[in-house]
């Protein structure tokens, strides 16, 4: 017998990309639901690439009773108005909102990092999925973290658009567009113009003059991997419709050389190494798109720092970042939990 999955926000990029993830992964799942708001019910969303369409449910009509998990990927308004609800009604919610992820009796995965930390979703029957910039970023770090023991790390970040989601996408497609043409580019979803520019601004300012993207880094990086890291972000937005890059420099207890460091991650779940010291011999966000894997390239010594490595990391936000990882947390649930599958 496999699970009744519920797949919430089932018409947006990271709904699709659920649905995408569980198709393409055979999740043991004997019935999927579309679920969305109002004004999307009856709309058909394929399920991956099988050719099944489902019809979108209503939210607001919605029984989770019965049903054995629930992907979220509706933002934080729906995600705290519905997922108690399913919770409460036996339904295990993943929800890839920010709105759980800090809350402590929520257990925050990323499942190649901190499997065993599954076990205390029971609390609320929630489980958060990280923020996509420091899930891929997590990823890269914990072999090494493992290995050497990560003191202090500054990471800049290089996000596609459509981590603001599908107008994110649209505004740099018609601001490109304009500009071609000869008239004006007018931001909407961004506060300045994001075709052929970069924007140092994702998210809420915060009083300390960093933004919420940037204390959402730190804060669930030290919850996942490790609370004695510091670590100080710096989040912007590039004219890439997808895929998130993040250059990232590490400062060890330990000594770790770069040659080291590319055997252990060469070797470690999730990622891959492509690494060539020649034009072309590294990844960008265009080759990761679609993949699920966390992409390192450029690992090298810092010599400015005792124990330093420098490496860049590119992966798809909307997979890795998103859809795949609570897919990937689905099944980790179902092999160390609900095993119904099994």
């Amino acid at each position: 017998m496999g699970y009744r999955v519920a797949v919430v926000g089932a018409t947006g990029n990271v709904g699709r990309e659920m649905l995408a993830c569980l198709a393409e992964r055979e999740f043991p799942a004997d019935e999927v639901a579309a679920v969305a708001s109002p004004r999307s019910q009856g709309v058909e969303v394929e399920f991956g690439e099988t050719g099944t369409m489902l019809k979108c449910r209503n939210i607001e009509h919605f029984d989770f009773s019965g049903w054995d998990i629930a992907l979220f990927a509706a933002g934080s308004g729906p995600a705290k108005e519905y997922a108690p609800k399913a919770a409460e009604a036996g339904c295990t919610v993943i929800d890839n909102s920010s709105l759980f992820r800090m809350d402590p009796d929520v257990p925050l995965i990323v499942p190649e990092v901190n499997p065993e930390a599954i076990d205390g979703y029971l609390a609320k029957n929630i489980i958060a999925n990280p923020n996509c910039s420091t899930a891929q970023m997590v990823v890269a770090l914990k072999p090494l973290h493992d290995a050497a023991t990560i003191k202090r790390v500054v990471v800049s970040t290089y996000q596609s658009v459509s981590g603001a989601g599908k107008d994110g996408m649209d505004e740099l497609f018609n601001q490109s567009r304009d500009i071609f043409v000869g008239d004006q580019a007018e931001a909407k979803k961004f506060t300045k113009q994001i075709a052929f520019n970069v924007i140092p601004h994702i998210d809420a300012f915060l009083d300390d003059g960093s933004t919420k993207e940037e204390w959402k880094m730190v804060v669930e990086t030290k919850k996942i991997l490790d609370p004695k890291i510091k670590l100080s972000a710096t989040c912007v937005r590039v004219p890439v419709f997808v895929g998130h890059s993040e250059a990232i420099n590490i400062e060890f207890e330990n000594e770790l050389s770069a040659e080291e460091a590319q055997n252990i991650l060469r070797e470690a779940p999730g990622i891959m190494l492509v690494d060539k010291r020649e034009d072309g011999g590294y990844v960008t966000p265009v080759e990761c798109v679609g993949d699920g894997a966390t992409f390192i390239s450029r690992v090298r010594e810092d010599p400015t720092v005792e124990n330093g490595l420098v490496l860049w990391c590119v992966s798809d936000n909307l997979r890795k970042g998103a859809a795949l990882n609570a897919v990937q947390v689905a099944e980790l649930l179902g092999r160390r939990h609900l095993q119904k599958a099994a």
